[in-house]
């Protein structure tokens, strides 16, 4: 079963994993707002949201980021989909997308790029781990229809 959480939302008020049974989810961690890849991932999911719709399937983007970075990362990109803001990493932790990471030589904690497709019961379908944003929507598209 996918582990469950409630976190504040880009839609206003607290979002409960648990209560979108009956849809599949797809739930993707990414490390940044407004960043190179997570503007790729994010903006291939806002153009596919139609796809995703008739999969029957919920799409929602996790940071470390607060509300207020999510509205301005929202707003810029047009993006149409719920963003989650775990700033004390409590989905992170229940993910295991919190990890050590390396770039240029130098260690730092920092969110795996990860993506969870869940089934409509609450079931993990599919787990893409480090995950390349470019194409990566249809990689989820095909795991929603398997």
């Amino acid at each position: 079963m996918a582990p469950d959480f409630e976190l504040p939302s880009s839609s206003g008020a607290p979002l409960r994993l648990s209560s979108l049974r009956g849809k599949q989810v797809v739930l993707y961690f990414y490390p940044k707002d407004d960043t190179p890849g997570c503007t790729v991932e994010a903006c291939s999911f806002r153009d596919n949201l139609p796809r995703f719709d008739g999969a029957d399937a919920v799409v929602l983007g996790v940071s470390k980021d607060s509300l207020q970075s999510h509205k301005k990362f929202i707003d810029k990109y047009s993006l149409n989909f719920t963003l989650l803001s775990d700033e004390e990493l409590k989905a992170h932790a229940l993910y295991d997308t919190w990890k050590e990471k390396m770039n240029y030589g130098k260690k730092y904690m920092g969110t795996e790029r990860s993506t969870f497709v869940i089934s409509a019961d609450g079931r993990i379908k599919k787990i893409f781990r480090k995950v390349n944003p470019k194409g990566h929507d249809v990689e989820v598209l095909a795991a929603l229809a398997s």
